[in-house]
């Protein structure tokens, strides 16, 4: 029973392909795990809007979204009722078929990646052998869309805006690949179905996930960093400053342009979510063996969430970076974090068993952490802010 209730969603499909012919089942069972995707991680994005609304409103101590539907649960769907009905207004000197692929583009190179992803056991819609490679290749694409967006716009606000962002998403795309490496390294494969296989084991009731060991939690420290500045959330949100470019890359977008980049950027957060848990996390994998019993899928859906409530908490504690911080935090201190990690992870692999690779593994780290941190507080690279006000 329990095993049945795992796989319920592969039984279910297995036995809605068994009422067809032979040579149909694989392209149509091709066509409903697309829909599944497609119609899941929107209906997710609603969700997560309105947890993000109601969310900041409590830290910020108002409501928040009370109005439409009991509680303001309904809020998603007069948002996206608005979003349909609104005015698509496209500028005069615009590029008008660039302007309207750059969504376009952005949307669907981002659920590109949920091909790869393993969303609980034997639920994977293409099990690629460098489905990893695979992955990162659809997250590059978005930065096209977003300098199509900024340059087809003909405003020099979505100009820099897009600037900003392409800047930024390949600074910390360098960090965010060489996290994932580390993996490759322990795991010897580019597949992240064999990625969660290698940390579905324990040592009593403790799991083997990647992020409890040295190279792995400085691993899945500097995915984090990097995760939140790809999908530009705050702190890094930079490429929409408000108080500097009006709205970044999409200022000239309405209606359901805006809405398609509103939804891509927040599937892409769920996406690189996804793919830090089955990195360091385990991924559909249980945190104990005694609740190995719960469906997989549960698992790999509760460690989501638990992500995106911290991109949450996140953008209503940390104050917007500026331009200058976010580059030298990038290139000074996060990716020769990042290099110093590969070694570590060779140190780890070849040191073999015992106690003295987890002292001299975690002792580096430390030790470059706190004397890089030093370095570049002294130069006051990443000090506090200094405010100045007009006398």
């Amino acid at each position: 029973m329990i095993d049945r209730l795992d796989q319920m969603f592969v039984l279910l499909l297995h036995w809605i392909l068994g009422y067809l012919p032979g040579g149909w089942q694989a392209p149509v069972g091709v066509i409903l795990s697309v829909v599944c995707i497609v119609c899941l991680y929107p209906a997710l994005f609603a969700l997560a809007v309105l947890m993000e609304r109601k969310g900041l409103g409590r830290m910020q101590n108002r409501y928040g979204p009370n109005r439409v539907g009991p509680f303001g649960i309904l809020q998603p769907v007069a948002d996206g009722i608005k979003s349909l009905t609104k005015e698509d207004i496209v500028p005069l000197n615009a590029d008008a078929v660039v302007h309207f692929l750059a969504p376009v583009v952005l949307v669907v190179a981002v659920f590109m990646m949920f091909a790869v992803m393993p969303m609980g056991r034997n639920m994977v819609l293409v099990n690629l052998d460098a489905s990893l490679l695979f992955f990162f290749a659809m997250g590059a694409t978005t930065e096209l869309s977003v300098f199509m967006a900024g340059w087809s716009s003909r405003n020099k606000y979505s100009l820099l805006g897009a600037m900003r962002a392409v800047a930024q998403m390949i600074s910390y795309e360098v960090p965010l690949l060489l996290s994932g490496v580390v993996i490759v390294m322990m795991t010897g494969s580019l597949s992240l179905v064999q990625m969660v296989e290698v940390q579905n084991h324990f040592t009593g009731i403790f799991p083997h996930w990647f992020v409890f060991t040295p190279w792995g939690l400085a691993g899945f420290l500097i995915f984090a960093i990097a995760s939140t500045a790809e999908t530009n959330r705050s702190p890094f949100d930079l490429p929409e400053g408000e108080s500097e470019l009006v709205a970044g890359y999409f200022t000239e977008y309405s209606g359901f342009k805006f809405a398609l980049f509103f939804l891509g950027e927040y599937v892409e957060m769920f996406a690189v979510a996804g793919l830090g848990t089955t990195l360091f996390l385990g991924g559909w994998s249980a945190p104990f063996s005694f609740l190995a019993w719960v469906p997989s899928w549960i698992w790999f859906f509760g460690k989501v969430e638990i992500w995106i409530c911290v991109f949450i908490w996140l953008r209503g504690t940390l104050p917007r970076l500026r331009q200058d911080q976010l580059m030298n935090f990038a290139w000074k201190f996060v990716l020769p974090m990042c290099l110093l990690n590969l070694f570590v992870a060779a140190l780890w692999r070849f040191m073999g068993e015992g106690w003295l690779r987890w002292v001299v593994c975690s002792a580096l780290l430390v030790l470059a952490y706190v004397v890089m941190g030093n370095a570049e507080m002294r130069k006051k690279h990443f000090g506090p802010r200094t405010y100045r006000y007009a006398d």
